[in-house]
This record gives structure tokens, sequence and C-alpha cells, in this order.
């Protein structure tokens, strides 16, 4: 038999037509000698009738069961008033089965096809075969892969070329360890995967290819999360003779079309912060833009304060910040607050001051502490009313301040149940820090991308002041996440050694580690720079999901294994010795 269409696809336009279907049997029932069966494939169910009166056709449907795998020819028939389903799209109609084949059986299985209930991780990786039969599964890698298409078409539309880089290159510092690969041929060498096709693209802007995107694999040995796996897919993109505002444009169209496609409005230009005002307002690099709730800058107000906790503070340079929490006073516990001052100091809070506003005045452990006229000024200042709450904190260190506040404000959204303000809240996170300090080492290193142009008018800093130094590097938030970063790059060599020497890399080493681009910097490389989009995090966040395993086919889990393929796993001896590879320890060796 020969299929003609989808089950989903089967409609009330095609009664009385033939239709020959091929999927799996998701459910089964026989009423008063009527067998109904419910055919699946990937595209939805369609329900299958057969009759007595066919003996073989009866015969070979009675012994089917959940899951096994057939072949029904029939014709296409209206069902009877009363028996129409309207939860599904083929609802109105069902198959009248001439003919049935059984392709294949199905053992008893470990999980019901059609539930996600009770069922641990591992053992939906295990049985990933079977996970992705799930409608929701089904669902959600049909729109990654529409989504992928969408992309495609916008970039060849406006002048990109696709160009694939390599997957075996060398080892390069971009932020989290490589995953390292022996060479058999060059004993005791080796590749590593990359993290980024990042000196490749920026080659390619050497090359005069002038737009690059390509939809890359990109691996990364580091601990997992939600939005983590170890390979991932970005959306990597690259321009010659661009500034900020080329390459925003270029990622603000492609965003918008892709929501358009799935039926979805993303308003653009997004909003553009600075990464000190991001940090100053919302304690977060990566702010979630749907909620209004934001911190305030408050050291003014206690300059003057006999509180010695704030006093120490800002004798020493600190900040004190707070947060109010609109109408929270009667949902915040004591025990609730106490959780919270927990959850600050393990982002590196010392202590948290709360303040209750009720009739007309601030009450709570701390409120004597301070003078009338300071709590005054700090509910003028924070504009708080009847019913609220206060969270005051403070560190010798603005951005410890700034972070931990920051986790309060994430932990008050989901403990208050807030309603975001909008469902899309894309914005441009702008002009982060060029480098950072590593005391321990005595060096700086890339806050970001090493590759990364420092602001124009902050180049002569890289001598005097290297940490006040700014840098086109940004990144694209969407509703508090993460799903874009990239920089206008330096197209000098002078400027990129300069840097490179500040994160202690020699010439010679640079030499060894960048070769490739360095040269091309000198050999007129134009301005250029891109950015890296998460196109898993992207399909997980259009999808519903919180994490992107469920976007991705085949994940890792957060222990960064494959249950399916029980990998990784050790390998033959044979294989350790053509590399020159000697195993020292295992894991199982370890557990003992």
């Amino acid at each position: 038999m020969k299929r003609t269409n989808y089950c989903g696809e089967i409609t009330a336009a095609m009664e009385g037509t033939k239709q020959t279907l091929c999927g799996w049997v998701h459910g089964y029932r026989n009423h008063g000698g009527v067998l109904f069966i419910d055919l699946r494939d990937r595209t939805g169910f369609v329900q299958l009738v057969v009759g007595p009166d066919n003996k073989a056709a009866f015969e070979e449907a009675s012994a089917l069961r959940n899951e096994y795998v057939i072949c029904a020819k029939g014709a296409v028939a209206k069902r009877k008033e009363g028996y129409v389903n309207k939860n599904i799209p083929t609802g109105e109609v069902e198959i009248i089965v001439d003919e049935i084949e059984t392709l294949n059986t199905c053992v008893p299985l470990p999980f019901d096809i059609d539930t996600e209930k009770n069922i641990s991780e591992d053992v939906r990786l295990k049985y990933r075969y079977l996970d992705l039969r799930n409608a929701r599964m089904i669902k959600n890698l049909t729109t990654r892969h529409r989504l992928a298409q969408v992309i495609r078409r916008y970039f060849d539309e406006h002048g990109f070329l696709e160009i694939e880089t390599p997957i075996l290159t060398r080892s390069t510092p971009e932020g989290a360890r490589d995953y390292l690969v022996p060479s058999r041929v060059h004993n005791g060498k080796f590749y590593a995967l990359p993290q980024s096709p990042q000196m490749f693209k920026q080659t390619l802007m050497a090359s005069g290819v002038d737009r690059y995107f390509q939809l890359a694999r990109a691996f990364r040995d580091e601990d997992l999360r939600a939005d983590r796996q170890p390979e991932h897919t970005q959306v990597d993109i690259e321009m010659s003779f661009v500034e900020l505002d080329d390459i925003f444009s270029i990622a603000e169209g492609m965003m918008q079309t892709v929501f358009k496609a799935v039926g979805e409005e993303i308003k653009t230009p997004f909003i553009r912060m600075p990464y000190k005002e991001a940090l100053l307002r919302f304690g977060s690099d990566k702010p979630d833009m749907r909620f209004d709730m934001e911190i305030s800058d408050i050291t003014d107000i206690f300059k003057n304060t006999a509180f010695k906790v704030f006093e120490a503070v800002i004798k020493d340079g600190g900040a004190i910040r707070a947060l109010r929490a609109e109408a929270s006073a009667d949902k915040l516990s004591r025990g609730a607050i106490d959780k919270l001052t927990e959850l600050v100091k393990k982002n590196g809070a010392k202590g948290l001051v709360w303040l209750k506003f009720k009739a007309g005045k601030f009450e709570g452990p701390s409120a004597k502490f301070f003078s009338e006229s300071e709590l005054e000024a700090l509910r003028g200042g924070l504009n708080a009313n009847e019913g609220d709450t206060v969270f005051i904190g403070s560190d010798v260190k603005a951005d410890t301040c700034a972070l931990f506040m920051g986790a309060l404000r994430k932990e008050l959204i989901k403990v208050l149940g807030l309603k975001p303000k909008t469902k899309w809240a894309p914005l441009w996170v702008v002009n982060f820090p060029l480098l950072e300090y590593i005391p321990e080492e005595d060096r700086y290193d890339a806050a970001h991308n090493p590759f990364t142009s420092p602001v124009k008018e902050d180049i002569p800093l890289l001598d005097t002041d290297p940490l006040k130094v700014r840098s086109y590097q940004f990144d694209m938030v969407l509703n508090g996440m993460e799903l874009a970063s990239g920089s206008v790059r330096n197209h000098r060599r002078d400027i990129q050694e300069k840097i490179l020497a500040l994160m202690k890399h020699s010439k010679e080493e640079a030499a060894r580690r960048f070769g490739m681009l360095l040269n091309a910097l000198e050999r007129g490389t134009p301005p250029h720079g891109g950015m890296g989009l998460g196109f898993d995090r992207l399909t997980a966040l259009i999808c519903g999901e919180d994490s992107i395993k469920e976007v991705i086919a085949f994940p890792k889990t957060t222990a960064a294994s494959c249950p399916l393929t029980e990998s990784p796993n050790i390998v033959d001896q044979k294989q350790l010795d053509e590399l020159g590879i000697a195993v020292t320890h295992t894991e199982e060796e370890d557990a003992k």
C-alpha cells in the first residue's frame, strides 16, 4: 500500500475518496462488535472504523494494540450527528476501512505516549524515540524546523551567504572549557570542538565575504542548566563595514520575521540600555522588562545616618539600594521574608533590611534605627504607598549590592505572582566593560569576548585605566533570558594585540593561539561585527518551554550524558593506543 495522505490532513472535503494511511495505533475500542481505532502520525489523529462484515480486516484489527504500526485503506466518511469530535481537526470524519495491514507490533512500553506525568528525565531520554512521538514534542520539533527555514530565507533575502565553518579546529580561550579531540595522525596534539565560529567568521570578513550567516553547532564543556547543553545551535552572523545600528537593524528584522511566522508580534526598535544602567535599575545584565519593579539608589538618603551598618558602607564608598514591592505587606509573612533574606545572602549579601508601610508609617524590626526624616525621605523617594514593602540592601561594592538586589527582584516577581505587562519584552544591553581583573592571576581577562572593540573614545584608557574601558559588546535579552551576544570587533592588529597583552598573552603566545586572525587583521581587514543568537533558547521561548531540552531532538542530561546512546563511554584499548592516550583512572574507580 502507498500512503496517500497524513492522518491530520483528512477533512470533510475528502468525503467519498479512497485514502491509504500509515501510522501508530493510539487508541482501540470495541463498541458493539464494531472496532474504532485512533490512527496517529506526526500530523495528528484520524479515526478508523472496521465493521464485522469485513472479516479479513476485522480479524487483523482485532489483534491490534497501542503503538502497533499499521497501514489502512478505506473511504472517507462524515461522522454521524452526535459523534463529531470538535477537539481535533479531523473530528468530523472517519475512515471506513477496506484493508488493514500490521507492519510491526510493539511490546509493553515504559510509559504511555500521551502522558508526561511521573516520568523521570533519564527515562524520557533513554527512550527518546518514544518520547518524541508525543504530540507536544512533535509540535516543538516542527516549530524548530519552521523557524530555521524562516531564518535562512530572511538572511538570504538580505544578502548573506550561508557558509559552514570547521568543527575540528584549535583550542582558543572563549569563556568555557573546550571539548578536545585527540589526533591519531599528529600524536600528542589535539583538535578542539568550537565554542563558536568566532575566528573563522572574522576571517571570512577579511576574505571579502561581506555578509555571512550559519546555523552553527557550538560546543562548551561547562556545568549545565535548563538553558545550556554541551552542544547547541546558534544563529551566527557577521557583517563588514557596519556599526552597532546596522547589526541591530538586521537582528531586529530577523526577530520580527520569526515572530510573525508563528503568529506573534514583537515591537521594534528594541530598547537600548547601557550595562551600568541595567545593573543599577534591575540588578542584572539580562533584566526581565515585562515587570516594572525597579531598584533605587538611596545612598544619599542615609549620608548622615546613625545606623552603623549603613554608615560603614557609605564611609567605604559603597552603595545602598532599595526595592519597593507594591501592595505586598499582607502577602509576605515573616517566614517568607526570612527566605528572601537567605536568598540574598547566598548571592553575596550580609543581610537585608525590610520595612512595611502601614497606617501611614514604616514598621518592622529595623525601623527604630532610622530617624523620622530618613524614613520620610525614603517614603517620598520610593513613592511608597499603603501596603507596600521596602527591602534595603547595602554593600561596600556597588556591583555586589546590585546583583543580590537583582536576585531579590527576580524572586519577588515569582513569589508575588506578578503579571507581566506585555508578552514579549526585548532589549539590547550595550557597552559592557571590555575587561575584568583576575587578582589571583594578576591579569585582565575579557569580560565577554577577547575580540571585542573598545569604544573609540575609551581606547587611551587601555594604557591608564583598563577597567574603565567600555566596549561595543552587546547582549540581546528577551523576557529575562540572554538570547544573543555580539559586538563590533577589533579590525586592527595593534589594538587586538594590546588587549591580548593586558590578558597576559605574550606576542608569541598570541601568535600561537590567534595567529590566523591576527595575520588577517593586518592585511586589509575591514571594520566588522556580528553576533551569535541561541537558536535553542529562541525556539524554547516561542514554544513556551522552560528548558531547551524540550526543543532538541536528542539532548544530554544535566550530567552531560545521553541515556539513549549511553555516552560518554569507554573505548577499546586499541583506539587509545592509536591515539597515544593512557587512561589513569575511570569514573567507576573514582566512585569507589
